[in-house]
């Protein structure tokens, strides 16, 4: 039986999470071969103090100095590789970046990645075979540090870029008259520059919030610009709600919704990320990759078209590491045969459906890959397709936990610490 060569775009969690599972199937897959952009892995858990590299590419990681975990470590994990029961469970960014290290080194990672190496294109090459059938291989164009260009033909790719490296920065009317100084939490690093300072932070989601408060303790005045009903818990001092900008005067002051204004010396956008793939050529592939949506996808992964391309990690709203391991593993099941899909017309069909369910139910499009509570059925069904083990209950139930302390204790929910007793049950650790 041939070996299948799979190629893997991404050295990050996502990207890691492939690798290790394709090296534990090999009477089936030859050794992946994981192009890395930059010289170590970890992704955007890869903290770097620079904006951009000395090559001139932007930073890849969005990583700022002082973000801790917004999930515990016992949710967090990879279901097959605890971290360190010492740890806290809320880590500091440097804690995920050596277990994810020490993950790279347990499944003999690091000889299949080509760091320094950024792939240029990825081309499907569809060859007809008998009674209409076809075959699908794909040619990789990468280039190392030196310049070196190479291609190479694999049996499947699997994307595992991330979505949080390049900034959606919304359009504001009279932007050219601010004065201050204007930048996205991608370019954030640390709170003491802005100490003293009247920040506007657009976005009140995780990163929104949690650089709010890094800013107010580091003694910056923050006004929290953003749309939908007012916060259900205290701000810190520090911290004003605001309705969102609706403009900058000539003046430079900035206007917001609710018709007051007043001048501000940063406009902080903490508005997210958009889905970019340069290597991919939409059009060939028969996708969407627009700002805030990459469709259709069946099962949130493969094109219908070319289901020998999955992408990794993509929905929004997930617990990151266990949502990769269970797509990794079905993706492997569906090339190695043991998962059957539909012809492309019936999977197509069926993403159509789903997303038009959620434009009828309401949802905005830039949120149609947002799983969030659909995430443990989705996980769930992966697993009983694929027959993996699936994802403890007890990982779930922490999960919606830890929610719930996030919406009424923003500022202390990170002191709890909590430990798994079996896969029903979880404690908190006093």
């Amino acid at each position: 039986m041939k070996m299948l060569r799979v190629a893997v775009v991404g050295g990050g969690a996502a990207g890691l999470c492939a690798a290790r599972h394709i090296l534990s199937k090999e009477k089936r897959f030859a050794p992946p071969v994981v192009y890395e952009l930059t010289d170590n892995i970890g992704g955007t858990w890869c903290y770097d103090e620079r904006i951009t590299y000395d090559n001139g590419r932007p930073v890849h990681s969005s990583m700022y100095r002082d973000l801790r975990t917004n999930l515990p470590k016992e949710v967090m994990m990879f279901p097959d590789f605890p971290f360190d029961s010492k740890l806290s469970s809320f880590l500091p960014h440097h804690e995920v970046q050596n277990y994810l290290e020490k993950y790279c080194q347990s499944h003999c990672i690091r000889p299949h990645i080509r760091f320094n190496t950024a792939v240029e294109k990825v081309t499907p090459v569809v060859l007809a075979l008998e009674e209409n059938n076809e075959q699908t291989t794909w040619e990789v164009t990468s280039c190392d540090s030196s310049g070196l260009q190479k291609t190479e033909t694999f049996d499947s790719i699997f994307v595992c870029t991330g979505h949080y490296s390049v900034p959606n920065i919304p359009t504001i009317p009279g932007m050219e008259n601010f004065k201050g100084q204007v930048l996205h939490s991608h370019a954030y690093r640390s709170a003491e520059p802005f100490s003293g300072k009247t920040v506007i932070v657009l976005g009140a989601k995780a990163s929104g919030l949690d650089i709010s408060m890094e800013l107010a303790n580091a003694g910056a005045q923050v006004r929290l610009s953003f749309s939908g009903p007012p916060l259900t818990f205290p701000l810190p001092d520090g911290i004003q709600e605001a309705g969102l900008v609706e403009a900058v005067e000539r003046d430079g002051s900035i206007r917001f919704q609710d018709g007051s204004s007043g001048p501000a010396d940063v406009l902080l956008f903490c508005t997210g990320y958009v889905f970019s793939f340069p290597y991919l050529d939409a059009a060939q592939l028969k996708l969407q990759i627009q700002d805030q949506l990459l469709a259709p996808l069946y099962r949130h992964m493969m094109p219908p078209n070319f289901p020998s391309l999955f992408f990794i990690g993509m929905c929004k709203l997930i617990c990151p590491f266990p949502n990769f391991h269970c797509q990794v593993q079905f993706a492997l099941a569906v090339l190695d045969g043991s998962v059957l899909l539909p012809s492309a017309a019936l999977m197509e069909q069926e993403v159509l459906k789903e997303l038009q369910e959620k434009e009828q139910r309401g949802v905005q499009r830039r949120h149609l890959m947002v799983l969030q509570q659909q995430q443990w059925d989705y996980c769930s069904m992966l697993a009983d397709t694929a027959q993996f083990p699936p994802l403890p209950p007890a990982v779930r139930s922490l999960y919606e936990e830890v929610w719930r302390q996030r919406r009424e204790h923003p500022k202390h929910y990170r002191r709890n610490n909590y430990r798994l007793i079996t896969d029903d049950r979880w404690e908190l650790v006093h």
